[in-house]
């Protein structure tokens, strides 16, 4: 029996949502709410499903739903999905403030619901290469480039780029943070544009990070160094490169990597969780613990 899914935000990225869905097999799209019913019932026409105007009906027309709304309205709106028995799929950052995704947190744990937090990367099919021959990084570098979007612009490049990678470096370290140095600069909006973080952790891996979106070209990757090699990855083409050691020679050889749509993959993983009852990939928490580190990184923008 298919789960009934459901999309809250009918902007680009709730559109988005609402494709895949439909292309999911163990999933139905059933129903789109949005404020504007107008821009709901577009999309809902478009992928078989209804426009719904409440929370209310979407709950009840819904098993889960993803939550693409502005960012301020995720604990209102993923909140009372969750209260009313809803799966949540919440669009990363999880929340305006750690207070806030605290208790989104909360909220699932008490209703018995999941919680997952749209951190796409971890769904490129490049991360299984990473996980699969990653034993004990040492250092990484990640660059994330792209134009100005001309969307998300309430808030600055590390709290809508950077955060990708500083929860997947979260994820392959396993280690708390000791100390964060960073920098920024606003050049089109009032919240930083372009931002480099340098992360140290407790078990002496440290993090390069780079996020611009002023950039005139897109670029998407990240270099992980460990004792015995490095693997240079590339999440927008869905490739890479292994390095290592051998006969006093550096070598080297491609990563095959099996290339999918990371959204589709995405929903499919969040569907199997609520299917399967399963924790998902990226938990509630894990979503918290990167917006707490993106925070320090941006205060300490702000303070510079």
């Amino acid at each position: 029996m298919k789960l009934r899914a459901g999309v809250a935000g009918a902007g680009s990225m709730g559109r988005n949502h609402a494709r895949c869905y439909s292309l999911i097999e163990e999933a139905e799209l059933e129903a789109v709410y949005d404020a504007d019913l107008e821009r709901a019932r577009a999309i809902a026409e478009e992928f078989g499903a209804e426009a719904v105007d409440s929370l209310e009906a979407l709950s009840e027309a819904c098993d889960l739903a993803s939550v693409a709304v502005p960012t301020v309205a995720h604990l209102s709106v993923g909140g009372e999905l969750m209260r009313r028995g809803v799966h949540v799929l919440m669009e990363k950052p999880i929340a305006p403030n750690v207070e806030e995704a605290q208790e989104l947190v909360r909220l699932a744990g008490q209703y018995d619901r999941i919680l997952q937090v749209g951190h796409i990367e971890r769904f490129n099919p490049v991360m299984r290469e990473l996980e699969a021959k990653l034993h004990q990084p040492k250092f990484i570098e990640a660059h994330r480039l792209s134009p100005f979007p001309n969307r998300s612009i309430d808030i600055g490049v590390v709290l809508d780029l950077m955060i990708h990678d500083l929860e997947i470096i979260l994820h392959l370290v396993k280690s708390p943070v000791e100390s964060i140095d960073a920098v920024g600069v606003p050049v089109l909006m009032k919240s930083e544009d372009i931002a480099n973080a340098r992360l140290r952790f407790e078990n002496g891996c440290v993090a390069n990070v780079t996020a611009s979106r002023i950039s005139p070209e897109r670029l998407r990757k990240i270099r992980v160094f460990q004792d015995d090699g490095y693997l240079s990855l590339d999440y927008q083409e869905q490739a890479g490169e292994m390095y290592w050691k051998e006969g006093g020679e550096i070598r080297k050889a491609p990563v095959e990597v099996e290339k999918d749509e990371p959204l589709k993959l995405e929903l499919s993983a969040f569907v199997e969780s609520v299917r399967h009852g399963k924790t998902p990939a990226v938990t509630g928490q894990q979503g918290t613990d990167a917006l707490a580190i993106a925070f320090k990184i941006t205060e300490m923008i702000m303070a510079s």
